[in-house]
């Protein structure tokens, strides 16, 4: 079967290979791939990985042999899945905890939004616990997780503060955001839950803003900044307040079930999945100088020929 893998001898790293077929467990279904997402931690492991890996992390397709415990779906199931490496390939094996049926009315293409960037958003706003009537301040609010974390959090019953670009002001604020900043520096608290994917300075401002009691998720730091942090930065006024770092694949079991929650929102017009960029995988390069470049906001989508 064709995927593709990390290749030094080109610039963008990646090239098409003839590879192995997948050989699943007891307890994994085989997956014939139709498209899969970018997500921005993918360009950190293209830089890393050595030549011959396979990337891919988001999988939309249909099972073609299912597992053989007898769990998960049958074959011909449309489903949705993420995997910890792997997914830019034809077939993928999938264990079944790892996968979710697809609902008719949800696309292929709109489901590959979704498996690492709304696990991530559903997830990070969990250690908020109960959000109903409560200050929720997200930063890098116009990327995939933002926009899911904005949607997600007014579905909650939260009232959102997102920080973004001006020109994501509208178009945010459909989206459930009661208050759409251009910087940290302009949010105003305190927040019950912030969520942080920037850090530097900009985690510093958020130690700020945090509510006494209140918690902080790191997700990222696209700055690339380090933050110094100490005991006199939370009092007075943030007492109790807590750092928590988050990563998906440390997050948990249950990923499958996160993803069929997911998909019911969208499927009931109550999760909007932003597709900006869809392509063939054959123009991977073009897609990856793209996500690199900040030149969209939402999702970028490959498709896969069958």
């Amino acid at each position: 079967m064709l995927a593709l893998t990390i290749s030094s001898d080109n610039a963008a790293r990646l090239k098409l290979t003839e590879v192995d077929e997948p050989q699943p467990r007891a307890n994994e279904a085989l997956v014939a791939v139709h498209a899969t997402s970018l997500n921005r931690g993918e360009l950190r492991l293209l830089a890393i990985r050595q030549d011959g890996w396979i990337p891919g992390q988001d999988i939309v397709g249909v099972v073609e042999r299912a597992a053989a415990d007898g769990s998960g779906p049958v074959v011909g199931t449309r489903v949705v899945a993420l995997v910890d490496e792997a997914g830019w390939a034809e077939r993928v094996a999938v264990s079944t905890d790892r996968l979710a049926a697809l609902p008719d009315k949800v696309s292929f293409v709109s489901a590959a939004t979704l498996p690492v960037a709304g696990t991530t958003a559903l997830r990070t706003l969990c250690h908020g616990g109960d959000l109903t009537g409560l200050k929720v301040l997200v930063t890098g609010a116009s990327g995939a997780v933002g926009r899911f974390q904005i949607q997600i959090a007014r579905e909650q019953g939260a009232l959102v503060t997102a920080i973004a670009a001006a020109r994501h002001a509208d178009d945010l604020r459909q989206l459930g955001a009661e208050q759409v900043v251009e910087s940290i520096e302009q949010a105003k608290g305190p927040f019950s839950l912030i969520t942080e994917s920037v850090g530097g300075e900009s985690l510093a401002q958020a130690i700020e803003r945090v509510a006494p009691g209140g918690t902080i998720v790191m997700f990222g730091s696209s700055s690339g900044e380090l933050t110094p942090i100490g005991f006199r930065q939370f009092v007075p006024g943030h007492e109790g307040a807590r750092l928590q770092t988050f990563a998906y694949y440390t997050s948990g079991s249950g990923i499958g079930a996160d993803i069929a929650s997911l998909l019911a929102l969208v499927a009931a017009g109550r999760l909007e999945t932003r597709v900006s960029l869809t392509m063939p995988w054959t123009d991977i390069a073009q897609a990856v100088d793209a996500l690199r470049q900040r030149s969209f906001s939402g999702k970028a989508v490959l498709t896969i020929a069958g």
